[in-house]
């Protein structure tokens, strides 16, 4: 009897499997083809569309001052970008300086400080400091008649600060979303996943909240097998230990993804050390030359690339509008696009921060500003 409703419930088990094994199939299937799909978008080349009317910006700029402060001057993306938007700042007799610092919140506010004193025009809190970690300072800069903005530091879905004027949001859940097509289709449909992140920057928590529901959607066979949480000032010394010890302790991840490219330098050489090169694949966001030399080399295999230069005329556009009391776009409007090992040389050999992208932005935000 025993032996009969054994051999009964193995059937039964038996049976199910092979109800839920295709669907299963279907379900992965239907995944990667949807993945597949969402990727094409950003293999084309980025197109300019402009966030506003025309306007006279050399009159707006005119004996105005922007500060832009980083979360951390060390960042070699944030600084190209601050870097560039001197150069567009100076063509239309802005003057644009950068808060330098080490990324600790007395210096944030040491630099805000220090703008509100010197009288500036613009603070501009860019990609990672939080107003709220240092409101006081800001609420004073406001009080002092300082227009404080961000930008690439909100998601669309987030709530501005009270002191912030105003916000050029960046789609970190759209790049999220990216990053989960990505490794689904990288791996067949199997992402076994190591992710670094920064939780202490907010817009880590959009990014991964899409990123995870993507994963969910479209790779049902895939996972996060372990999130590597660092902070922005330990990235130099926390990173490497913890993507290699993740790699040796967990033989079956085949991807690690940091979210933000500057975390590469710490990336590669972990894995290099855990003997995986090759073996495991790497996808990252904001196209920092040096990453997309990474996939020249191939060390690296995605980059979802913005222009910095983009980037930095769209600031520079935004925030001059809001300073003349304008109507100001709420996004930077800078498309993303993958670079891999098909178009990573159109980014040059070296790779440079602007190349690979088109130009048509220059031209067009020129024209907006009524210097071309």
């Amino acid at each position: 009897m025993q032996k009969n409703l054994l051999l009964g419930s193995i059937a039964t088990s038996l049976a199910l499997v092979a109800l839920v094994s295709p669907v299963l199939a279907d379900a992965a299937s239907d995944g990667l083809a949807k993945a597949k799909a969402n990727l094409a978008v950003y293999t084309n080349k980025p197109v300019f569309t402009a966030p506003g009317a025309p306007f006279d910006a050399k009159a707006c700029a005119a004996g105005k001052k922007m500060m832009s402060i980083p979360n951390n001057s060390g960042n070699p993306f944030l600084k190209g970008i601050i870097d560039r938007m001197k150069a567009a700042g100076k063509d239309l007799g802005l003057e644009v300086v950068e808060g330098q610092n080490q990324g600790t919140p007395a210096e944030w506010v040491q630099q805000v400080e220090l703008a509100t004193r010197d009288k500036y025009s613009i603070i501009d809190l860019i990609s990672g400091i939080d107003p709220g970690s240092i409101e006081p300072s800001l609420q004073a800069a406001k009080d002092a008649g300082v227009k404080v903005m961000t930008s690439h530091f909100y998601d669309p879905s987030f709530e501005q600060n009270k002191v912030v004027s105003s916000s050029l949001t960046i789609g970190f859940g759209e790049i999220g979303k990216i990053l989960a097509d990505w490794a689904t289709v990288a791996t067949d449909g199997n992402p076994q996943i190591a992710i670094v992140v920064s939780r202490d920057v907010p817009p880590t928590i959009p990014l991964i909240e899409n990123f995870q529901k993507e994963l969910a959607a479209v790779a049902p066979n895939g996972k996060i097998v372990q999130e590597i949480n660092v902070g922005v000032t330990e990235w130099g010394t926390k990173i490497q230990p913890g993507v290699q010890a993740a790699l040796q302790a967990n033989p079956d991840i085949n991807v690690v993804i940091p979210i933000y490219d500057s975390m590469s330098q710490f990336v590669v050489p972990a894995i290099r050390l855990a003997g995986k090169t090759g073996a495991v694949k790497v996808a990252t966001f904001n196209g920092t030359p040096f990453v997309l030399d990474y996939i020249q080399s191939g060390e690296v295999d995605m980059d979802i690339g913005e222009s910095l230069d983009w980037i930095a005329y769209a600031t520079v556009d935004g925030h001059l509008r809001d300073a003349c009391g304008l109507p100001t776009p709420t996004a930077l409007n800078v498309p993303f696009y993958i670079f891999d090992k098909n178009n990573a040389k159109e980014a040059g050999t070296p790779a440079a921060f602007d190349t690979g992208y088109g130009d048509a932005y220059k031209s067009g935000f020129r024209k907006l500003w009524g210097i071309e």
